[in-house]
């Protein structure tokens, strides 16, 4: 009776072990090594825009681009461009089908203006040198813009560089019919960031949330936004808590270093998709693209965070001027494909898709959920 007492005892505490550790395991958070990677699909066309060698202001790069959809279905982007004198300016391409880019304009459609968005005599220098100007390759100008539509109008950012002592975010915008038929009569642009603090990465949301116009200026340490009631009339600098230059990301991911926001966010019903620049400390060489979700009433709040990057600079084009460089500034959602336009070695143009409801689904399966 006794042996048979202890041999139940045995078989309890082994069930409860047992289901000790069924709860923890369920609990546990899989292991990142274990989630299966969702990449973008890099297009066969890339890269779609490269360097012309023979136009002054174009010869040197052409990447990170602005995107838009209309609503006739095209596609139009705005691309930075480095000249042989090391201006950076924007250069126009538009397509039916997002991959052949079969208008492209032969003279820039925005310029910088010195004394406007950038400083009378740039860094004070003569001659341009890519190696003492490493801002992509730039020595002033107009960087990085991104664009968004919001009633029938076009708002676009970009970074206003006039050396390392001037680095701010610029405002400017035109009708949409305007931007069409290629009218590119820009309002004169605003200098939007605080002058003290160096500022890149900002995007607008390209709706208003709680009824104003909502301006992301930084994913580190936290999600920052800034609210406007018009984009028109900003009449005072905006200031961000940010720090300048990259910063610490999560642990034991592979964004531990964190750079800034890509293209502007994108509307879904489950959140704003928001695409994001990173770097793993144990590949230190690599610009790398990942996802979050954040609250549609209140992005400051992160709700899914993908675990892995959606992608690597591996090809050759991504690896060309500046080696290890994606940069994503710009998305299209067209026929529930998502099209991510991209700089590649801050060089050329390129483009990636996925089908968004399955992007969405692994971000919200496998992504953290963040408090």
């Amino acid at each position: 009776m006794f042996t048979v007492v202890l041999f139940l005892a045995a078989l309890a505490a082994a069930g409860v072990v047992i289901s000790l550790v069924l709860f923890f395991k369920k609990k546990q958070k899989p292991r990142t090594a274990d989630i299966e990677c969702f990449n973008l699909e890099r297009s066969p066309k890339n890269p779609l825009i490269s360097p012309d060698q023979r136009s002054y202001w174009e010869a040197e790069g052409t990447f990170n681009p602005a995107a838009l959809l209309d609503d006739d279905g095209r596609i139009h982007l705005l691309y930075r461009a480095i000249g042989s004198d090391g201006m950076s300016r924007l250069g126009y391409a538009s397509s039916a089908d997002g991959l052949h880019f079969e208008e492209r304009l032969s003279y820039p459609v925005y310029e910088s203006s010195p004394g406007h968005d950038i400083p009378l005599e740039p860094l004070g220098i003569q001659e341009y040198n890519p190696i003492l100007y490493p801002s992509g390759g730039g020595w002033s100008g107009c960087e990085d813009p991104r664009a968004v539509i919001i009633d029938n109008m076009v708002y676009m950012t970009y970074v206003a560089f006039g050396g390392w002592d001037s680095i701010r975010i610029a405002l400017t915008s035109l009708p949409l019919a305007d931007f069409k038929r290629g009218r590119w009569n820009w309002k004169k642009p605003v200098l939007i960031s605080d002058p003290e603090m160096p500022a890149k990465n900002w995007v607008l949301f390209p709706k208003k949330i709680n009824s104003k116009y909502a301006i992301l200026k930084s994913v580190v340490p936290k999600i920052e936004i800034s609210y406007v009631d018009s984009l028109d009339f900003i009449q005072s600098p905006i200031k961000s808590e940010r720090l300048i230059g990259p910063q610490p990301g999560r642990k034991n991911y592979w964004d531990n270093i964190m750079r800034g926001a890509g293209a502007p966010p994108i509307y879904t019903r489950y959140g704003w998709l928001l695409l994001y620049h990173a770097i793993d400390t144990k590949d230190p060489d690599k610009y790398k693209l990942g996802a979050m979700l954040l609250d549609l009433k209140d992005p400051t709040k992160i709700l899914h965070r993908g675990p892995l990057p959606l992608l690597s600079p591996e090809m050759h084009y991504e690896n060309d001027g500046k080696p290890g460089v994606i940069y994503a500034s710009g998305t299209v959602v067209k026929d529930d494909t998502l099209y991510v336009y991209y700089g590649g070695g801050d060089r050329h143009v390129c483009v990636a898709r996925a089908p968004l409801k399955k992007l969405l689904s692994w971000l919200i399966e496998h992504g953290s959920v963040e408090k």
